[in-house]
């Protein structure tokens, strides 16, 4: 009963506070063409919103990541709570490949824009590729962005086939992948479930890999599953 009502108390907060926030920040940003007070607000009710659920996060490793550099941030995807977890604790602005459907609103079309997400449509393949052209561009201006290779939530915990756009993206910029494992989510809401259990997260940020030292995309994705998988659960890792 106890994990049901904390995803309520969650869900009501973002349905209260999304759309009073909107009301302020999304003019805000439409006039000065600023989207820094919008990224700072979304991560405040992300945050927020993650807490109330009763997790905690704990990270692993962002000592060896640099703060100013420019990452494309990789990781296991098991669960509904992943997306906020690791988005709101990525050093700096960051920016995420998302639904194109979001964009049939006009006002939230053009914050978003501004903002620096990238629309994509993943059932087709041409507009999938100016997807992963349009991210460069983005990081080509500073800004990270989060990417989950498998392209959905595995049911088992166990690292899913990953997909190819997301290293030909790190391939044609030569920006640095930086793995991401992230553990407890799977006990704690797998994919299916609506409520969560709460307890701890812990986000463990693998060193960074040149991606310019591969000369081909498979050896590229191998050494990124492999970092991955390295602090997966021994049961997980096949």
């Amino acid at each position: 009963m106890i994990p049901f009502l904390r995803m309520v108390m969650a869900a009501t907060f973002m349905i209260i506070v999304i759309p009073l926030a909107a009301l302020i920040v999304f003019p805000w940003t439409l006039i000065t063409r600023d989207a820094t007070f919008l990224y700072w607000i979304g991560m405040k009710i992300a945050r927020i919103a993650v807490w109330l659920t009763g997790t905690k996060v704990e990270m692993q490793g962002l000592d060896k990541i640099d703060p100013a550099g420019t990452y494309i941030f990789m990781s296991n995807h098991v669960s509904n709570l992943d997306g906020a977890i690791l988005f709101a604790r990525i050093p700096r602005r960051t920016s995420i490949l998302a639904k194109k459907e979001l964009w049939r609103v006009p006002v939230l079309a053009r914050a978003l824009t501004l903002a620096s997400l990238v629309p994509v449509e993943r059932q087709n393949r041409e507009a999938a590729i100016q997807s992963i052209k349009a991210a460069g561009e983005v990081m080509r201006t500073g800004i990270n962005m989060m990417v989950y290779p498998e392209g959905t939530r595995s049911l088992d915990g166990r690292l899913l086939p990953f997909k190819k756009g997301p290293f030909h993206l790190a391939l044609d910029t030569g920006f640095p992948i930086v793995p991401v494992t992230t553990l407890g989510t799977f006990e704690m809401m797998p994919k299916g479930k609506f409520a969560s259990k709460g307890g701890t997260v812990t986000l463990v940020f693998h060193p960074p890999i040149d991606s310019k030292t591969f000369s081909s995309l498979e050896e590229l994705t191998e050494a990124v599953a492999g970092a991955i998988r390295s602090s997966l659960p021994p049961e997980r890792r096949s």
